[in-house]
Formats: structure tokens, sequence, C-alpha cells
């Protein structure tokens, strides 16, 4: 089943109940969100001021039908009835207004990010016991999976326009990251990118929670060790794929689920474990995981000493790994995730040190940063989206220990980059893809 096609109305359609997206920029437009359910009549008259004639909505997530069009004679006598009453126009915002205006969105945004964090709280503790819990309790933990992977698709693949965020809040830290939640919200961010089918899309995203649960019964000695392992500790860390595929089986999993667990180290090149399988042999979501399992990796290794910036990550994987990885999702995710990916710290152009927050997989060069400004309170950064100040570009990217200490405790990067998945705060808006052509 492919993701929804859009549906649309007539601005006129508008009522209680509708799931609606407004296809404007974020400064467009006086909501919070570009998507969301109609729930009152204040909005339909917010939305009727946006100068929308029509407007796409989703069937799936509405409560109703739209409204039926007025007929001609109603609409002329309607028209009537305005032009009797000498409707006033509003005079045009002065600079006051429009700079109080930004600063409403600048708050309305920090709410965002704000309802964006308690989602990822919520997906993090809910992944923790999934994991912890799938041989005791594996009905509710397969049940508990399902809750947080159908909810991801449907937001991946139903959404015009989603982004990737790296949680940087007040509500979150780096005791919330999960491996497999990190490796699932990447996971579906390459399945939109490819388009791959609603039901392919949830199967690898239970995949992709469950594709670490054979390290329940390797020794934590052997999972903590900072140290290169030894030959032998190498040999039994490389059971946890053929241990996992036998747990999903046991527990009721998809045997397709298994098959990937069991794979999701191979190599297209032949090198990878526990079979030496070649690229046409490996299951193609699989092959998926296996690239968004070494990026994440390398960028949250259990040695944090050894841990790579978003942007190292990439250029390493492309410059030694490619031949290994399949080699067309790899440019996949270098061009969705971009050169700076979220969780990099940048300088821009006009010299001021920010942090990459979001990122838009269709416009991956232009993110929403954190910039670091000693003026504004900790709790209430000023964020800048890049789409919105063309003059403003990102002429570098650094890594923390180049940071003096007062920056590096202002922007307060995460020892652990957490990611997750959610609508694009501008929601849907035209825009010429600047990503590098690989």
């Amino acid at each position: 089943m492919q993701a929804n096609k859009a549906s649309f109305i007539d601005v006129d359609q508008l009522c209680v109940g509708l799931y609606v997206h407004l296809d404007l920029g974020w400064m467009d437009h006086p909501f919070t969100l570009s998507n969301f359910k109609v729930i009152d009549a204040e909005q339909i008259a917010k939305i009727k001021t946006t100068g929308l004639k029509r407007l796409r909505y989703d069937p799936n997530r509405s409560d109703c039908e739209p409204a039926a069009l007025l007929s001609a004679a109603d609409t002329v006598a309607l028209a009537n009835t305005l032009e009797a009453k000498l409707i006033e126009i509003p005079a045009a915002h002065n600079t006051a207004d429009k700079l109080d205006f930004k600063a409403d969105r600048l708050k309305c945004l920090h709410h965002a990010i704000d309802e964006n964090e308690k989602k990822f709280i919520f997906a993090s503790n809910i992944v923790q016991q999934v994991t912890r819990n799938i041989l005791t309790s594996p009905r509710a933990s397969i049940e508990q999976a399902e809750l947080i992977v159908n909810d991801m698709v449907d937001t991946a693949l139903m959404e015009g326009d989603i982004a990737i965020h790296a949680l940087n809040g007040n509500r979150s830290s780096d005791s919330h990251y999960q491996h497999s939640l990190n490796v699932t919200v990447l996971a579906l961010m390459m399945a939109k990118a490819i388009e791959m089918t609603s039901e392919d899309a949830r199967l690898l995203g239970m995949a992709a929670i469950f594709h670490d649960i054979g390290k329940a019964k390797i020794s934590d000695k052997i999972l903590m060790k900072k140290d290169p392992l030894t030959k032998s500790e190498q040999s039994n860390f490389e059971q946890h794929s053929d241990i996992g595929a036998h747990m999903a089986k046991e527990v009721g999993l998809p045997s397709r689920i298994a098959q990937v667990i069991l794979q999701h180290h191979e190599c297209v090149d032949g090198s990878g474990y526990p079979n030496h399988l070649k690229a046409a042999q490996i299951d193609p979501i699989a092959r998926l995981i296996a690239i968004v399992n070494t990026y994440d990796n390398l960028c949250n290794p259990s040695n944090l000493v050894l841990a790579r910036t978003p942007y190292e990550a990439l250029a390493h994987m492309y410059a030694h790994q490619r031949s290994k990885l399949d080699e067309p999702l790899l440019k996949r995710l270098i061009k969705s995730l971009g050169i700076y990916p979220p969780g990099s710290i940048i300088q821009l152009s006009t010299g001021v040190i920010a942090i990459v927050i979001s990122v838009n997989p269709n416009k991956p060069l232009r993110p929403f940063v954190m910039l670091h400004e000693p003026l504004a309170k900790r709790y209430e950064p000023l964020i800048l989206d890049l789409r919105e100040e063309p003059s403003t570009n990102i002429s570098v990217c650094l890594h923390p220990s180049q940071l003096a200490p007062d920056v590096l405790e202002y922007l307060n990067p995460r020892k652990r980059i957490s990611y997750f998945i959610d609508t694009d705060w501008l929601g849907s808006q035209s825009s010429t893809d600047n990503s590098p052509s690989l």
C-alpha cells in the first residue's frame, strides 16, 4: 500500500474535524504547526485570512467529510450581505507589528520544540521497555513497539514534508538515548526518501527497533569494553545477529523481521557476518538498516572518546565504507541528511556559532539552527531557519573541542546525539533542493 495521495478542497469547504495542511511558509500563517485538525470556527476564520483558495487535507485523519460548496445563488446572496456590512480590511502591518509577529512565531517555535521533545521522551521510554521485556512479555512488547512504529510511519509517509530533529532541549538528556530508536528514525526517513510502501515501512520500523535484541545474551564485559575486542571476543559479539534472529522467531515476530535481524551486519562485498552474504543475497531492508546502524554507531559508540561528529561519520562512510554498503542507499542517506546533519556544530557566514537542530531531507543545506547568542536566555535561545535567510550560509563544520568553554556550555551539545522524526516546523513549501549531487 502506497502512502496516501493528496486530497484537496475549496477553502469554503472547511469545517470542524478536518485534518488540514497549510502549504505556506512558517511565517505566512498564524498557527504553531502547518498541519492540524480543525477544532473550532475561529481556526477556520484564521485559515481564510491566509489567502489560500484550495487546501490539502487528509481524509484518513479527519473526523468528517468536507462541507458542501454553496450554490451560485447562495454565493451571490452571501456576497451581497457582506458588501452591505462594509467589512473593513485591516491596514498593513507596520514594522513594529512585524517584529511582534516574529517574536510570537519564535515563541510558537519553542513550544513546538518542547512538544516534540515530549514525544521523543515517550518514544524513548517505550523502546527501552520493549527491548528489555521482549522475552518476559513478548506480546505486550510487540504491541507497544507497533504503536510507536505505526505512529512514526504515519508521520513519515503520510505528511508532505518531514524533518529530522536532534534533541537539544531542556526535558531530555543523554540518558534518553536509545540506539534502536535512532536507527528506527533514520530508517523511516530513508523509507520516505525512497518512497517505500507503508507495509514495508512498518516492517522496516519493527526490524529496526528489534535489530539488536540478540545483545541481551552477550556479556556486558564485551558490549561495554572500550579497548578493541580480542579475536575470541569479536567472535562472541558477532553471535548477536544469529541469537537475535532466533529470539525473534521465539517471540512470534514475522519471519522476515527475523531474517533482517540475522543479516543487518552483512556487507554487499561479502565481508560481513554471520554468513558472508553478498549484495543480491541480502534482504533490501537489512541493507538499509546496515547503513543507518553504521552511521549511528560512528556517532554514538560505546566509547565516546571515539565518537565522530555527524559530518565526520558521513564523510568516513562515503570515503572508506561505501564498497561494503549499498552505495545508492548510502548516497540517499547523505543527500537526505546533508553535509551538516542534525547535531552538527557549525559556523555561519556571519561568524556566529550555532548547532543544527532540525533538517528537512528535501532542503538539507538550509536547516534550523540554534544560535550562540549570550544575550538570549539559554532556555529561550534564538533559532534561525536558513531557508528564510538566503544571505546567510554555513561556512564550516566544527568539532566540540574547537569551541570556547562558554560557547560549549551555551550550545550544550549532547554527548550522544538523539534523533526524532516529526512534521516539518515550516510545513510544505516549494523550494529548490540544493543538496549535493552524488
